[in-house]
């Protein structure tokens, strides 16, 4: 919200570029190795062998950073071009490799507490890391300094740091300080995270390929920027899905493990059944009022950005079940099924766009998503029907469940104000 009143609407298209090229490579490989840890680690009770898989997996996340180290140094300068944003879009990118290297330890710490089913350190990490952000934004808006996208992406280093930082000084419990990475666990996280890689490296551009495809083909980068704020209006919809598929992906685990094939349909039933409770009347009330969203977070000046945001909000219905699909699969082994569903859908999405890019122009872009969203989630349903016997009456069932629930909690509530 500062940002879009701060930048220029050209700017904030470059930031918005910037954020999504990052977000892909390292959403992409926490797939491969965060999944991976969790699900080892949380399994295994031996200290020695949980020491073996956090060395191994720290190694891969390293190697991986490096290399993509190097691509930002040979060919950040032509992907800038590429994107019709000069050279300041590879500058942004530079000065990001201190983030990239604090972000291996980010990574790293935020896998390790969540393997133990502890979350209180990535929370405190994250909330450092965003409000220090936060905070030298609302400074240069107070007093009227001159902000450039480059320092945006030097400050946004420093924050992942001051967030490692506080995640490492609350995850000292479960380390051993000792490095005894293995052949055998580098090749058992490699086998288990390589469709999961491919699947998040895939399922990432889907899900920013709109902003791509703009920048691409739209030719200026101020359209991206309100693409960008749908999107980021978007996001409220799905925090709660991300955040729910973090819970769910070690206690599905240990149920796969266990061989309780009922109780991994009772959890993902129920999850989609809860976020669907949220989501819904969340994306109605968007939906009714899109240009108040779309002003409060970007003003005025991304007036361009309703319609988008209200597209948008029908997809944010639908995804819930395909992003919890996905992540419990990915729990019980079975990748491979993930990376050809989430393939299918970026082949369906790059059709989709391309076409209604050209035939409705600056709007295409959000029309094509629509279609490959629900497509999708059409395929989604057979294929979790036929893994885990999906029942949508069971979902039902559990959404009237859930709004039961709360409306007991909240005239429990009222009945023992002092005020009621």
């Amino acid at each position: 919200m500062l940002l879009t009143r701060i930048l220029t609407v050209n700017q904030m298209g470059m930031w918005a570029l910037f954020l999504t090229i990052t977000g892909i490579f390292e959403l992409s490989k926490s797939s491969l190795l965060k999944n991976a840890h969790i699900k080892y680690a949380s399994s295994i009770d031996d200290v020695e062998v949980q020491a073996e898989i956090a060395s191994s997996s720290f190694l891969i996340n390293a190697a991986i950073t490096l290399l993509f180290i190097i691509l930002i140094v040979l060919f950040s300068n032509w992907l800038g071009r590429w994107f019709h944003t000069g050279n300041e879009l590879g500058h942004m990118l530079q000065w990001f490799i201190p983030g990239l290297i604090f972000m291996v330890f980010y990574a790293h710490l935020e896998a390790v507490q969540q393997s133990n089913l502890d979350f209180r350190g990535g929370f405190a990490g994250g909330l450092v890391r965003q409000v220090f952000f936060f905070l030298v934004i609302a400074l240069y808006k107070v007093l009227g300094w001159p902000l450039t996208v480059v320092q945006l992406a030097i400050y946004q280093s420093v924050s992942i740091g001051l967030g490692a930082l506080v995640l490492f000084l609350d995850s000292r419990k479960y380390l051993l300080f000792r490095f005894n990475a293995s052949k055998k666990w580098i090749k058992e996280i490699f086998h288990f995270g390589g469709y999961i890689f491919g699947s998040g490296v895939v399922a990432n551009i889907s899900q920013s390929l709109d902003q791509l495809m703009i920048g691409k083909f739209i030719i200026e980068p101020k359209f991206v920027a309100y693409y960008n704020v749908a999107s980021r209006i978007n996001l409220l919809v799905d925090i709660p899905s991300y955040a729910a598929a973090e819970v769910l992906f070690p206690k599905a685990s240990r149920a796969s493990a266990e061989g309780d094939q009922a109780r991994v349909k009772f959890f993902y039933e129920r999850m989609v059944a809860i976020l669907l409770s949220f989501t819904i009347p969340l994306a109605l009330v968007i939906i009714s009022f899109p240009t108040l969203f779309t002003y409060i977070v970007g003003g005025p000046a991304y007036a361009l950005a309703a319609p988008i945001l209200q597209i948008y909000m029908i997809t944010g219905i639908f995804r819930p079940a395909q992003n919890q699909a996905a992540n419990l699969l990915n729990s019980m082994g079975k990748s491979k099924i993930t990376f050809w569903a989430n393939t299918g859908t970026l082949t369906i999405a790059l059709v989709s766009n391309y076409i209604c890019l050209r035939v409705f122009g600056f709007y295409g872009a959000a029309i094509g998503t629509v279609i490959a969203t629900l497509l999708g989630f059409i395929a989604w349903y057979f294929i979790m029907r036929r893994q885990i016997g999906l029942e949508l009456h069971s979902v039902w069932n559990h959404s009237i469940a859930t709004y039961r629930t709360l409306f007991r909690r909240i005239r429990g509530f009222v009945s023992r104000s002092p005020t009621s």
